[in-house]
C-alpha cells in the first residue's frame, strides 16, 4: 500500500457516468476530469516549530480537489493522485 508522507493526501477520482438526453451513456474519459475524490490513504501531518498540524482529512472521505492538482500514481493496476492536504478545496458530506 502507499503511504503519504507529511500533509500529502492518496486520493482515488471518482468516475461519473452520465447519461445524455437521448440515453447514451459517456465514460468518465469523454468528458472533462472530475474532481471529487475519495480519501484513500492520508499521511501523518506536517512538522511546523516542533509540532505537528493535524490532517483535516481522514481515509474514505469525499473531497473536491483543485482540477490539475496532484501527482499521479499506478500502483497495482489502479490509478491514484497524490495531493498536498491544501490542493483539497472541501469534504463533501
Amino acid at each position: 500500500m502507499i503511504k503519504p508522507l507529511g500533509n500529502r493526501v492518496l486520493i482515488k477520482m471518482k468516475e461519473n457516468e452520465e447519461t445524455t438526453k437521448s440515453g447514451i451513456i459517456l465514460a468518465g474519459s469523454s468528458k472533462e476530469k472530475p474532481q471529487i475524490a475519495e480519501v484513500i490513504e492520508v499521511g501523518p501531518g506536517e512538522k511546523k516549530n516542533g509540532v505537528v498540524q493535524e490532517m483535516d482529512v481522514k481515509k474514505g472521505d469525499n473531497v473536491i480537489v483543485s482540477k490539475y492538482a496532484g501527482t499521479e500514481v499506478k500502483y497495482e493496476g489502479e490509478e491514484y493522485i497524490i495531493v498536498k492536504q491544501d490542493e483539497i478545496l472541501a469534504i463533501v458530506e
